[in-house]
Formats: C-alpha cells, structure tokens, sequence
C-alpha cells in the first residue's frame, strides 16, 4: 500500500485549487551526442565557432570530448518548451555542421584508441584549463572511451508556493529550506528504489560494436560479426559495460540526508587514492590530474539522480550553504529513432515517477537495501526483457510485471493531479500508453532498436542509418529568422565573454586550483 510522506497532502494538491500551484514545475534537459565524420568515425576536428564558445555559451557546450557535444535547454514551466527549444538547438547546430552529423545512439561505434578522442578545450583562461585538465584526468583514471557514452538528463524543480504550501500541510517545524531538502533527498531515495523503470520503458541501448570491448569479456552475444547484443538487455550504456565507475565502489556517498551527502564528498574530494597517486598529478608544467584523491571534483561521483543548486561555490558547498534548488536524472538513453533524441512522453513518465518519489515516504537507505537497489538496475538493464525477470524487494525475489504494475498503480494519482493542473488527459493518456510496454516488452525502445540493427545488418550501419537519416530531417526545418537571429547572437556574446574572461584572467593556475577547494 503507498504511504505518503505526511498530511493528506495527495488529497490537498489533487484538488483543482492547490494543484495549480504544480503548473509552476520547471523542467529542462542537457543532451549529450557524439559528431562523427562522413564514415562514422568520431569527428576530430574542433568544436565549431559558429556554435560559439564551450566554455560560455549558454546552450551548446561540449562534455568531455571536443566531439560530444551537449545541448542545454533554459528551465521553463512550459511542459512542452524544453523539447521546443531542445529542436530550435538542434535545427541551428546541425547546419553548422558542414559534413559531419550527430551520432543518433548512446554508444559510441568506430572510436579508435584514447589518442583518437581528443579532449574538449575551452580556452587559455585558469577556468578553461581547469576544466580540461579534470577532462585529462577523468582519461587517466577510468579511460577515456567511457567518456564517449551519450545520455540524456532531465533537470526538475517544484516552485516556491508548492513548498510553503507543502511546509504547512505537514506541520514542519523545519526552516523552509531544510524542509526543502529534505524532500528532494527524500525523492532521491525513492528514485534509487524505483528508477528501474525508466531503463525498462526508455532504455534504448541493447546493442553495442565489439570494438567498445577492448578484449573486455562481456556475456553478450553476437548479433552479426562486429556487433554484441543482450538478448534480453534494455539500456548497456547504464550497464557495467557503460558509464559506471567500478573504481568508485569504495566510495560510499550515503543519500539519506544533506549533510551526509556533502560529508562524504567532501571527504572524498581530500581523501588520496593510493592508485591516483602512482599515476602522478603533474608531470613537470603538465598537469595530469587535478589532484590524486579519490574525486577530483564532486561532479565525478556518479549517481543515477543528483541533488543540485546554483551557485558560485563548489557544488558541495553551494548545497551546504543554500540547500537543494533542484535535481538531475540521469537514465535517459538517445532514443535513434527520434531525431532529437528523446520523446514527449518521457518527460511526462519523468513528472509523473518524480512527483510519486517526492510525496511518497522515503525512509532512510540501509546498505543492504541499497545492494538491492544496485541489483535490480543491473538486472533491468542487462536483461530487463526477460520473460521470467525477478527483483529483489526486501530480500524475497518478487516477478518483475506485478513490480511494475504496482508502480504504475501508485503513479495514477499523480498523473491526475498534473492533469488536473494543466487541463486534460495528456499525463493519465500518456501513462496509459506506457504501461503496455509491461506486459509487451516489444513495444520497448530497447526491443525495436534491436529489431532494426538485426534488418540494418549491425549496430554501426543501423544507426550510422539514423544519424544520416535525422540529419536530413533537421535540415529540411529550418529556424525562423527571429530564433536564427537569437541563436546567432548567443554564438557571437559567448565567444565575446569567452575573450574578456581571457584578458582579465590573473594568478597562476596553481593558485586557482588552491582556491577551488579553499
């Protein structure tokens, strides 16, 4: 039975009243994709000056190679604009382009060796060296192959009259803020719990090019020479094959509460890595690494969902400071069978499952219920299709398809109250919808991408297929002149900022990077 965190709170902001105060949600998204040449192999030129400067732009920036680019969306209450604006990126990027195209898939094909992904570089500046040398130690420690896998984020936030209304509901003795962020971990926690649905519903990486491997041992199979599938498998990038730090698993980063959350990053920003240490920080003038500890910064602790806040401060010291403002999911795989890379209904699925987690009670995670968590993501995404599929709950071995049925019982009030607030049927629609793909996994991303790499004859032609296809799809929508104009100007201000950062730069980079963790 779902128990809700405090008060009737479910009741309260169900009514058409108090819901409208959930028309406030601001949502937003960060799209990574890799650029690849006219034969599929990873671009090696430099990011395009037409799109503007990496390091102050905006919206378009790189991660960690000057080759996978990353689109950022504005945070806006309009359900529909961030997808809007996502397009209005791509419809101005993909032009710029010239012969090159956007790698529709999570996983990257033809790579080469390390030597073959060139690092993003964002300028002379302390703060642009500062960047690429973190990128230049993320390449030590764990390779720089893994760096290359594409994912999507979606960046959520409940507004300021939700909270105070929430704060009086449950009677919280709490200042404001700290009730805030006591939700969002509260949501985060159950997020941890839950979010193996998203792999299961939108996962969309089944299959991966045998070069990915290194002469890795992988149990997959072959689906024709030079591609590997999991039969069953919904999403490899979030797979131990994909963006998961195996060399992290020492770092225990509990989730229970703020100030356990920023303890251990802190500790773990201080904390020598004896391994770390071996491969050196500087060689000479070259810095290898920013320092040999066990995190160079806080954002190289990977996690599913991150509690996040704006600030000038290190990330860890800015959520010390001012608390949580918002929170990042990280599940999204590059759908490529959608020329942007991702559908409508996920951020629906993505309201829905996050409101569920906040007003949900979340108790606290113990180790061994957070080796359960562990456990059933990697057996979604290594097998999420498998007619027989078990997750742990509470040590017993329960069938995946009732598990998720329950789930989609437990999100409906929530579907109804953001239509409720909107108007219309779109959320309860749309989660309708979904939920067909429980009890018919062919209906899933993961299955169909399959299907098309076993017509295509492999991984690299089916969506070197895509990739070309969508190319020519965004090309023939072409920006209106006034959003063309808009985009064209933020290109020309951020190369401008970029320049004044340079000439007022000052001190050595020694010192900067002192003052970073001050």
């Amino acid at each position: 039975m779902l128990k809700f965190t405090c008060c009737d709170a479910v009741g309260q902001f169900s009514s058409r009243g108090q819901a409208q105060v959930l028309r406030g949600i601001q949502r937003g998204y960060e799209k990574e994709c890799l650029r690849i040449d006219t034969n599929g192999h990873l671009a090696q030129t430099p990011h395009p000056r037409a799109l503007g400067s990496k390091l102050t732009h905006p919206w378009i920036t790189t991660d960690y190679s000057e080759a996978l680019v990353e689109f950022i969306t504005p945070p806006s209450a309009d359900p529909a604009h961030p997808l809007e604006f996502l397009r209005d990126i791509h419809r101005y990027a993909v032009p710029k382009l010239g012969s090159e195209t956007l790698w529709a898939g999570s996983m990257p094909c033809l790579v080469g060796d390390d030597s073959n992904i060139p690092l993003a570089d964002y300028g002379s500046s302390n703060k642009a060296r500062f960047k690429h040398v973190y990128r230049e130690g993320l390449g030590l420690r764990y390779g720089r192959l893994m760096q290359t896998i594409a994912g999507v984020h979606y960046n959520w936030s409940l507004p300021a009259d939700f909270w105070t209304a929430l704060h009086e509901c449950c009677n919280s003795e709490s200042r404001l803020q700290d009730f805030i962020s006591e939700r969002y971990f509260g949501l985060i926690r159950n997020f941890l719990r839950y979010g193996w649905l998203v792999p299961y519903l939108f996962g969309a990486s089944p299959a991966i090019c045998q070069s990915f491997l290194r002469g890795r041992k992988a149990d997959l199979q072959e689906l024709v020479p030079g591609t590997l599938y999991g039969p069953y498998a919904t999403s490899l990038r979030m797979s131990d094959l994909g963006y998961q730090n195996s060399a992290q698993a020492n770092l225990h980063v509990s989730f229970n509460s703020l100030h356990e959350y920023t303890l251990a990053l802190e500790s773990a920003l201080r904390t020598p890595d004896p391994y770390y240490q071996q491969l050196g920080v500087r060689d000479g003038d070259h810095w290898k690494q920013l320092n040999a500890n066990l995190l160079q910064i806080e954002n190289e602790f990977y996690a599913a969902m991150r509690p996040k806040r704006v600030g000038r401060e290190r990330p860890a010291q800015a959520l010390q400071l001012h608390g949580v403002e918002y929170v990042e999911m990280r599940l999204f795989d590059l759908n490529p069978m959608v020329d942007i890379g991702i559908t409508p209904e996920q951020g629906t699925f993505a309201d829905v499952l996050l409101l569920m987690c906040l007003f949900r009670d979340s108790p606290p995670i113990s180790s061994r219920e957070q080796s359960e968590n562990d456990e059933n993501k990697r057996r979604i995404v290594s097998r999420g299709r498998q007619p027989d599929l078990h997750l742990l709950v509470h040590n017993r071995d329960l069938p995946f398809q009732p598990l998720a049925h329950e789930l989609f019982d437990d999100m409906a009030p929530f579907a109804e109250m953001l239509d409720t607030a909107y108007g219309g049927t779109r959320y309860t629609s749309s989660m309708a919808v979904l939920r067909q793909r429980i009890d018919n996994p062919d209906l899933t991303p993961s299955a169909q991408v399959l299907e098309s790499a076993r017509e295509h004859g492999g991984f690299f032609k089916y969506t070197m297929f895509a990739s070309q296809q969508h190319k020519q799809s965004l090309l023939a929508q072409p920006l209106g002149a006034e959003m063309q104009a808009r985009f064209e100007n933020s290109a020309a201000e951020s190369l401008t900022l970029q320049e004044r950062i340079e000439a007022a730069d000052q001190g050595s980079f020694e010192d900067y990077v002192a003052r970073y963790y001050g």
